[in-house]
């Protein structure tokens, strides 16, 4: 199994399959209410400041850097 790394160290055009929420009950409620859940695949697609923009099944997802900082995943590919 690879490394878990914090989704905000991602590159744009990196995939990375979702493995840990560092959040509580509300994080990972908000998180599934924007179609991202354990074992998803994302790619960043953007950058701005420490945020990001990711797609998944065609649509794209805002995330701040706070939120960011506590999606952790394995790079695909």
């Amino acid at each position: 199994m690879a490394e878990a790394l914090p989704l905000s160290e991602l590159r744009i055009g990196q995939r990375m399959r979702l493995v840990r929420v560092a959040g509580g009950h509300r994080l990972r409620r908000r998180l599934l209410a924007l179609g991202l859940n354990i074992g998803g695949e994302v790619e960043v697609v953007q950058r701005r400041g420490g945020g990001v923009v990711l797609a998944r099944d065609g649509n794209r997802v805002a995330l701040g850097a706070g939120v960011a900082h506590k999606l952790y995943g394995e790079l695909i590919g």
